[in-house]
């Protein structure tokens, strides 16, 4: 009799955990909002684990609201700020997210032999791309070189958690510190249990995974000449980070003459080549957004042999006389779909 009783339990306990199995949808959630003075977009696939999918936002809203309270010199009160107003010789512990951006920009800064410089930040705010009202003027020589004494990426010495200031620099993470967001909330989203995902902070894209179709996440590397309504390429994400620079969005002009945001530390003015867009695929956003930014300050021959060099999948897109350009090194063929 027991037998009887206990063989048609298994039978409907096996067929309960079939049709849970079966039964289960996943659901595209996407969700956005303001940071960084930017703003950020969030796209995943629910898993059978998560109850309430949107709460995440609540998560993600405190990641970014904590890296940029951490890294912003937009905030006089953040950790970099704090950071920045100390004199020369200072010795000071510093949290762990923010030793970790300044490791990675330090390390781009002696990959590009100073022309990446995370202590770029008085030659930014000189040229009124930095905190504070913008006045699109072009400073005097004298300015420029007086700015110019503050920086110097080997006046930063890391040790773990603790960074020693040599001489009165000032440090600027905004090349590096979107990038280092996206992969915050990347971590977060992976705490949930979430496999497939893609995270965008200000154009720095991170993704995982794949559609419950089996489709990778696609991304659009927008023309300069058309925004973000014509796309240049798409690339087929899986895995990887995605970062572009360009100079085409943020410039002002003065007397018919064009600006970039974008400064090389060594000659301490915008750069004038006419490389307008540079990405670049990597492992970590982090490293992505700080070698697309180096890769734009050193133009379009020297930074793409820095890129071969360096084993950098990038992606060129270069100004000429009659539309643009495209080049790329070895490693971003492997991304390349036309």
């Amino acid at each position: 009799m027991r037998k009887k009783i206990w063989l048609p339990a298994l039978l409907l306990i096996i067929l309960a955990v079939v049709y849970r199995l079966t039964s289960f949808t996943p659901e595209l959630v996407s969700f956005s909002g303001p940071t960084m003075g930017t703003t950020y977009t969030v796209k995943f696939y629910t898993t059978e684990e998560i109850e309430n999918p949107w709460g995440i936002k609540s998560d993600v809203d405190d990641v970014l609201l904590s890296v940029n309270k951490h890294m912003s010199t937009y905030d006089p009160s953040s950790e970099l700020s704090n950071l920045n107003k100390l004199p020369a010789n200072s010795v000071q512990d510093i949290s762990s997210g923010l030793a970790y951006v300044i490791d990675k920009a330090l390390l781009i800064s002696q990959m590009s032999g100073g022309e990446y410089d995370v202590t770029v930040g008085p030659l930014v705010n000189l040229w009124g791309f930095g905190p504070g009202k913008r006045e699109d003027k072009v400073p005097t020589d004298a300015e420029i070189q007086q700015a110019k004494a503050r920086i110097g990426y080997q006046s930063i010495q890391l040790e773990k958690n603790q960074l020693t200031k040599q001489k009165d620099v000032y440090i600027d993470l905004s090349s590096i510190a979107k990038g280092y967001g996206v992969d915050k909330v990347a971590e977060a989203l992976e705490d949930h249990g979430i496999t497939s995902y893609l995270v965008e902070v200000g154009g720095e894209i991170r993704s995982k995974g794949f559609k419950p179709e089996g489709d990778s996440w696609q991304v659009a590397i927008e023309s300069p000449a058309g925004g973000h309504a014509i796309a240049k390429k798409i690339i087929a994400a899986d895995d990887i980070a995605i970062a572009t620079s360009g100079d085409y969005r943020n410039y002002f002009e003065k007397n018919g003459v064009r600006y970039s945001h974008t400064i090389n530390p060594i000659t301490g003015r915008p750069v004038t080549h006419r490389l307008v867009s540079v990405t670049v695929i990597d492992k970590t956003a982090t490293m992505a957004d700080g070698l697309a930014t180096a890769i734009t300050v050193l133009g379009p021959e020297k930074g793409l042999a820095f890129a071969q060099e360096n084993g950098v999948a990038a992606y060129l897109l270069v100004k000429t006389d009659f539309g643009y350009e495209e080049r790329s090194s070895d490693a971003f063929q492997h991304y390349r779909n036309d």
